[in-house]
């Protein structure tokens, strides 16, 4: 079993390699610059877990290094059993003041650059008659909030995408379905400030912040959940509910 996971060099997507790796996958480490310091980590656990992680580094903001990046992985001649498209970056700002430019970025990144890695790797598990695509989403994109235009937008539209592929691909019996965190202690959840995320907390059922672990046991979960497609799983605290 392999999967290529993307922002693979910290936060979820870290933990996700390594969750995978201790159940035996090998692993297509996606990150977008070649560091001492990944590599590093990728071959400790390689030898810890006995399995292959080899990273590859493409920007997600470039639609030929996507390309390049997709022929490197596809070159192997190995099934792709599951895509974990966890590459993505957030963006805070009042809805008048959000740039045409800043959205298209965002977009780029949460969204295009995703649909991209996809449609060129899902390829290969048509061909094997098996898959399963992960999309990471966010609970931002279930719960409008004011301030959270360009990023809520990215992540709502990757969970209707995430229906339309779960439809397109169940006849290859390939699986789609997508998380969608909430509040997680990482770089990207704290990029709020202490009182938004204070009030953040406020709104939730369980009131502490998600740990990376959550999120990759999920996804786990999801790659052995054989009748699961187009359904969005929710971590969130009770965010929603909470309300």
């Amino acid at each position: 079993m392999n999967a290529v996971i993307t922002g693979a060099n910290r936060g979820i997507g870290r933990a996700m390699v390594e969750a995978f790796a201790e159940k035996g996958y090998g692993i297509w480490a996606c990150a977008r610059k070649k560091n001492d310091e990944f590599e590093a980590d990728m071959s400790g656990l390689a030898e810890k877990f006995s399995v292959e992680v080899e990273p590859v580094y493409f920007d997600m903001s470039d639609e030929a290094q996507i390309k390049d990046g997709a022929k490197h992985i596809l070159s192997a001649k190995r099934s792709i059993d599951v895509l974990i498209n966890n590459a993505g970056v957030a963006h805070g700002g009042s809805f008048v003041s959000v740039s045409q430019d800043k959205l298209r970025e965002i977009f780029q990144m949460n969204v295009f650059s995703q649909v991209l890695l996809t449609q060129l790797l899902v390829r290969a598990m048509i061909r094997q008659k098996s898959g399963c695509v992960i999309n990471m989403c966010s609970a931002g994109g279930l719960d409008p909030q004011p301030g959270c235009l360009s990023y809520g937008a990215s992540k709502a539209t990757m969970i209707y995408i995430t229906k339309v592929e779960a439809r397109e691909f169940a006849p290859f019996n390939i699986r789609v379905n997508a998380l969608a965190p909430g509040l997680i202690d990482t770089e990207m959840g704290h990029y709020k400030n202490d009182v938004e995320i204070q009030k953040t907390l406020n709104r939730m059922c369980i009131k502490h912040m998600g740990s990376v672990k959550d999120v990759a046991d999920a996804a786990l979960y999801i790659a052995g959940a054989e009748f699961m497609t187009g359904h969005i799983l929710t971590l969130d605290g009770g965010h929603v509910i909470g309300g």
